[in-house]
């Protein structure tokens, strides 16, 4: 079956001539429990562990347009380390205010993990630091040094 042909009735434009095609490839995911990944940006633990609710997800926006992601997961309990370091610093500033806001409207923190690279933490969630094993807390944001 041509590329086009499979493209019109992947939509559902045409009959499917092959069904073998589209069913080897469902049971296949079936089997080995390969989660359908959407966005290469966002990634999320294995299912196993967001059944037992320990789920951390790992966000590297392009844009600020990218922002909805992190507040989605955020909003639904999920800790966010969101990754700044491939953005232009005007809107890596304009996320870490949303992720500001964002976290004091539903009383959660945020913590810089590294250089342009912050953790989101919802307000169940603790955090244990490395302060107490000697190193020197910094203080400040993104843009505030």
């Amino acid at each position: 079956m041509g590329s086009v042909r499979k493209a019109s009735a992947w939509l559902g434009l045409v009959e499917d001539g092959d069904e073998r095609y589209y069913d080897d490839e469902y049971a296949e995911g079936a089997e080995t429990g390969d989660a359908w990944v959407t966005d290469p940006r966002v990634r999320v633990a294995s299912e196993s562990a967001q059944e037992v609710g320990r789920r951390i997800a790992t966000v590297s926006p392009s844009s600020f347009r990218d922002a909805r992601g992190i507040g989605e997961l955020f909003r639904d309990g999920v800790p966010v380390i969101v990754n700044l370091t491939s953005m232009e610093p005007t809107d890596a500033k304009r996320v870490v205010d949303f992720a500001a806001g964002l976290t004091f409207g539903l009383r959660g923190s945020i913590d810089r993990v590294a250089t342009r690279v912050f953790l989101l933490s919802p307000a169940d969630t603790q955090v244990v630091s490395g302060e107490a094993a000697g190193r020197p807390a910094q203080d400040g944001f993104f843009n505030q040094n």
